[in-house]
Parts: C-alpha cells; structure tokens; sequence
C-alpha cells in the first residue's frame, strides 16, 4: 500500500512537471526574427518629378488692325496653313472708298503743285527783263521789287504744295495699307489651334489688334512647360535626360530639358520656376493643354553598393548605438544586430548609392525590417476580413407554433 502510494505521488509529480515545461514553452517569448537584404552593386538614378502642361514651340497669334464685319473665313480648328495663306477677309468697303478719297486728294495736291510751278516760271521770267530794264532805267524800281517779291511768294507757295503732296501721297499709302488689312494672311506655316471669330461676327481693334486665330507651329516636336519647386530646381541643367507620360495614353516620352527660366511663381508659399522641355511629337499624338508628368534624371551610378531605404529607417528594439550620424544594421557571425556607419549618395528614394567602402559592406545582410515569429509562421493565419461560418443552433426540427 505504502508503495503504491509512493508510486502515485511520482507520477503525479512527473505530470506537474511535464504541464509547467510546456506551458513555459509556449509563454516563452519567440525570437526574434528580422528581414534582411543582401548588399550587392547596382545602379541608382535620381530623378526630379514635376507636372507641366503639352504646348507648341512656338505659336503666333493673327489677329486684325482694323475694323469691320467678318466677311469670309477660309480655315477652321486644325486647319494647315502656308505663309501668306489667306485665312479671312474683313468687308473692305470703308477702307477701299477712303483710298480712293486719298488718292484724289493727292492728284488734286499734285495739280495745285503744277499749276504753282507754272506761275513761278512765268514770275522768273518777268523778274529777269525787269532787271534788264531797272539796268536801263525804264521801269520804276517799285516795278522791280514787286517782281522780285512776286517770286519769292511763289517759291514759297510751292514748297507748301510739295509738302501738301508728301502729305497726301502719305495719306494715301495709310489708306491703302488699312484696305490690305482687310485681308488676313497666315504669317507662318502651321495648324489653326484656335478661332475666335465667325462670319458675319464685326470686330472691333482700339488699342491693340483683336485675336483672330492662334496658329501653332510644326507639331511634331512640342514643349513642356513645368514647374519644379525650388527645392530640386538647383539639381536641374540643359540638356539633361527627360521622361514623361499623359493621361491620354499608356506609352511614355522621352525629351531634354531646354531652358530654365528664372521667372518664379509662388503659390501657398511654395515658390516653383518653369523648367522647359523640348520633345518629340511621334505621329503628333500629345495635343497642346495636355497635362504631362515629367521626370527629370538629374544624375545616375552605376555598379556601386546599393542599400535599401528601409534600413536607415530601422533601429532593433532595446538596441543603441554610438554612431554618429547615417547607420544601418547587420548581422554579425552569430546572427545578431550590429550597428555599421555609412555614406551615402544619390538616391531614387527606395534605394542609396553607397560612397565609401562599400567593400567592406558587399554581401552583408543588412536589417530591413522585423520578420514574423516562427511560431506565428507555423500557425494558421486568420484573414480578418473571411467571412466566419455561421454558428449551430442545435439539431433541426420543427419550429414551434
């Protein structure tokens, strides 16, 4: 009896022993488990991103300097156009009927010069044998004086004439220049992107010329015009690499940046310049106003460490460091955080390029990030948003009444 209760004790104690181990082993905490990525060479680019809108290289506006009704429009939208095409016509009724007023104005002008002229020489003529007569005291002196003064008045009169006529022949050119105005020509070879006016529409020119039609130069190469914040704009040159997309299309543009201007805008306190970018039109498929999203390259290397961006976000829990500055951390021989200094140069924002000794780090793990625990690997993983099976109310039967 003695012995069997002895024996019952050990084994209730051999089975208290075996449920406190595991339950310590399964309270144990897991350990620790991180995601890391091996540092090999690549290539990095950095890239400077903005938005900007499609345009011409250059476009003209046609517009008029006189007034009237809109007679004729020869071109619509998306017209081609040659130099001195002629594109409208205004009604030129007025501006003729004031050409042909000039014009008579100037013969009349021109007659009273003539007619002048013919007086002066018939003056001259009587003011040279009153002076052979004065010689010979046959005429007063009065007589000679008022022939003298006869001339001058004349030659006097007749400059008036002739600058009357400048006048007028000046005049008539004015006139004449108003009723070529009537016809409207294109200044340039290109495509009508906008008209402003219809038939039958008067416009009316006071200050400057009314805007007719816009017309766009060759539209197989095209600009971008956008605006880079002042923050990456000093990374910006000519001639540098340019890719860009629209939202019309899947394919994407290749140009190079051609000017940067210095004329600033601020909105909401951010200060922007325009960067402008010259490109390509393949089959003119990018139409002017189209909103473009560039990337600049604004440098590149190639075959140098390359190091994950995350790894300079990620600190091991409990663990520090005295390194100043940029750091990354990885694992030694024994598997554990080991904290490295490093340098760092471009970045295309998940990746840096490393600057110094990026031999001693070629091929090390570095630290990314916490990995899952082994044990929450091995366990089934429940999907929050899985619908769950509806619960069991028991056997089925009749409901009662």
């Amino acid at each position: 009896m003695k012995k069997l209760l002895v024996t019952l004790i050990l084994i209730g104690a051999a089975g208290g022993g075996y449920w406190w181990y595991t339950k310590q082993k399964k309270t144990a905490a897991p350990a620790q488990i991180y995601r890391t990525e091996e540092i090999k060479k690549g290539s990095v680019i950095q890239e400077v991103t903005a938005t900007g809108t499609v345009a011409p290289i250059k476009e003209v506006e046609v517009g008029t300097q006189v007034n009237g009704p809109i007679e004729r429009l020869y071109v619509d939208y998306n017209s081609l156009v040659t130099n001195g095409q002629v594109i409208a016509e205004i009604d030129p009724a007025v501006y003729k009927a004031a050409y042909i007023k000039a014009q008579a104005q100037l013969r009349s002008n021109e007659a009273s010069v003539e007619n002048i002229r013919v007086k002066l020489q018939l003056a001259e003529k009587t003011l040279a044998r009153n002076q052979q007569l004065s010689k010979e005291k046959m005429i007063a002196d009065s007589v000679l004086d008022d022939s003298v003064a006869e001339v001058g008045s004349l030659r006097a009169q007749l400059k008036i004439a002739e600058a009357t006529v400048e006048q007028s022949r000046a005049n008539a050119d004015e006139a004449k220049t108003n009723l070529g105005y009537c016809t409207i020509a294109s200044p340039v070879d290109g495509v009508v992107i906008s008209r402003d006016v219809d038939e039958g529409q008067t416009v009316v020119s006071s200050m400057s010329a009314q805007k007719l039609f816009t017309i766009a130069l060759d539209l197989k190469r095209i600009q971008v015009e956008a605006s880079v914040p002042e923050a990456d704009v000093g990374m910006v040159r000519e001639n540098q690499m340019v890719t860009f997309t629209v939202d019309a299309y899947r394919d994407t543009f290749t140009g190079r940046v051609k000017q940067i201007r210095l004329a600033s805008t601020t909105t909401s306190n951010v200060v922007t310049y325009p960067v402008i970018v010259e490109a390509d039109n393949p089959d003119e498929k990018l139409f002017p106003g189209m909103t473009a999203n560039i990337s600049i390259r604004v440098a590149e290397t190639n075959d140098v460490a390359v190091i994950p961006a995350a790894a300079f976000r990620f600190t091991p829990q409990g663990m520090t460091s005295d390194i100043k500055g940029r750091k990354i951390w990885v694992l030694d021989e024994t598997g554990k955080p080991k904290a490295l200094p490093v340098r760092v140069g471009i970045t295309d924002g998940t990746h840096y390029a490393v600057r110094e000794n990026e031999e001693e780090l070629l091929g090390k793990q570095v630290i990314t990030g916490m990995g899952m625990p082994l044990t929450a690997q091995n366990s089934e993983a429940k999907n929050p948003f899985m619908p769950t099976p509806p619960r069991r109310r028991g056997p089925a039967g009749p409901r009662p009444r």
